[in-house]
């Protein structure tokens, strides 16, 4: 009896204990569970889109009068032609453009047309501005010889901000720029040096246009980065459409799967375009940006174009389960720029067209010449709108870089103060 007893109250125990530790595994296996099944839900895809807005402008030509007269304070100040388009450059998250002449230093002598040597304090301007890709490949180049532009490259390659393409003293020609995920590759090529050979000991110390090296150079890099971007020096100067050798070399870089086309250098604006590639992809062209800073007299050069778009890799699952990316470039325009200068050639500065006035239009220094150089008939507002019409894409006619929220807000304090001035 006693060891039937025994045997119950083990039971009992045993029972007990293993409901116990039921009791306290339970929890341990659903939080396992929930664990299992928050680990499936952070697995869940959500694709990322990555974006980095570009700008770019043509030819920064220095003439010797735009040196004279930024001589302040015992040295030259630059700063003050680009105050009007800086917040826009600078709230691109990339921006170029094509630096027409050297910086060779003091000793070189400061110089104009036909051989351009412009003070080094240029160089830092430039980067404060917001410009981040530097074009050397120019017919100017190598107007200080091999010295000038080797001062020149150490000068701007010193700047931490900026990246030469176009010329090195030495190694290879692409450059590749990461920024927000996205991997861009540079060349940049141009069609003459003004009869300046270059070294024979350094025939690559600046890019020349040249179809063989071009194709060779391209296809090593297109694999190596999303997108691929050629700045062309190319073409006839005044000519307000292409001619027949930049819309070939072109074409010739579509069938590369060249994404983005930058031309500079006949001193006008000229059409934009987009051109089919073999793959499916399309290289996006600007034939000419025209002058950015300059003091030339034709009315044509005083008119440029920054390049506005959006470069966009958008993250998508494919039907078998693998993740793969879309390129795309989006937003594509262009915002006119006034290269304004008064009747001695004083306050050069470059306004976005749409914050030029009538009032600055009628200080122009343009008007002051003789009408039989340069024709001042039709310098008018009527004629920069002609101008940006045939361009074929989108003009620009805010900050493109603003948040939306930050335009409207813009906006408010304009109309604000049209009605406090009315009221007064």
């Amino acid at each position: 009896m006693k060891n039937k007893i025994k045997v119950i109250v083990l039971t009992g125990i045993v029972l007990i204990a293993a409901l116990i530790l039921l009791l306290y595994a339970i929890p341990f296996f659903t939080q396992d569970r929930f664990y299992q099944d928050e680990a499936a839900e952070e697995e869940v895809f959500v694709p990322q889109r990555h974006t980095v807005t570009f700008a770019a402008v043509g030819d920064n030509l220095f003439h010797c009068s735009i040196i004279s007269t930024s001589y302040v304070g015992g040295d030259h100040d630059f700063s003050p032609i680009f105050a009007e388009v800086k917040p826009i450059i600078q709230a691109a998250d990339l921006a170029f453009i094509n630096q027409e002449t050297v910086m060779a230093g003091s000793s070189f002598g400061y110089s104009g047309w036909p051989l351009f040597n412009t003070p080094q304090s240029l160089a830092q301007t430039l980067a404060d501005t917001g410009f981040h890709v530097v074009n050397l490949a120019n017919n100017h180049a190598m107007d200080m010889g091999r010295q000038g532009l080797y001062n020149t490259l150490d000068l701007l390659e010193s700047i931490e901000e900026l990246t030469v393409i176009g010329a090195r003293r030495e190694g290879e020609s692409a450059r590749i720029i990461t920024k927000n995920n996205i991997t861009f590759g540079f060349l940049a090529y141009t069609f003459s040096l003004n009869g300046i050979p270059l070294p024979r000991d350094n025939p690559n110390l600046v890019s020349m246009i040249n179809r063989e090296v071009m194709e060779r150079e391209i296809t090593a890099l297109r694999p190596l980065v999303d997108f691929l971007i050629v700045s062309m020096h190319w073409g006839p100067e005044y000519r307000l459409q292409p001619d027949r050798s930049q819309t070939e070399l072109a074409s010739f870089l579509a069938e590369q799967e060249v994404d983005l086309v930058i031309g500079h250098h006949p001193h006008v604006l000229q059409r934009v375009e987009t051109l089919a590639a073999p793959s499916g992809r399309e290289t996006l062209v600007f034939y000419s940006l025209g002058n950015f800073a300059s003091h030339q007299l034709e009315k044509e050069t005083l008119i440029g174009g920054m390049m506005v778009l959006t470069f966009s890799k958008q993250e998508y699952m494919t039907e078998y389960g693998e993740i793969s990316e879309k390129l795309s470039i989006d937003d594509v325009g262009v915002l006119p720029l006034i290269t304004h200068y008064n009747r001695r050639f004083r306050g050069t500065k470059v306004y976005p067209l749409f914050l030029y006035t009538e009032e600055l239009l009628a200080e122009h220094g343009f008007h002051r010449y003789d009408p039989r150089r340069v024709a001042p008939y039709g310098f008018t507002m009527e004629f920069f709108q002609t101008v940006t019409e045939r361009l074929q894409t989108r003009i620009i006619t805010r900050n493109p870089f603003l948040p939306r929220g930050q335009v409207e807000n813009n906006l408010i304090d304009i109309l604000t103060q049209i009605w406090i001035f009315s009221n007064l």
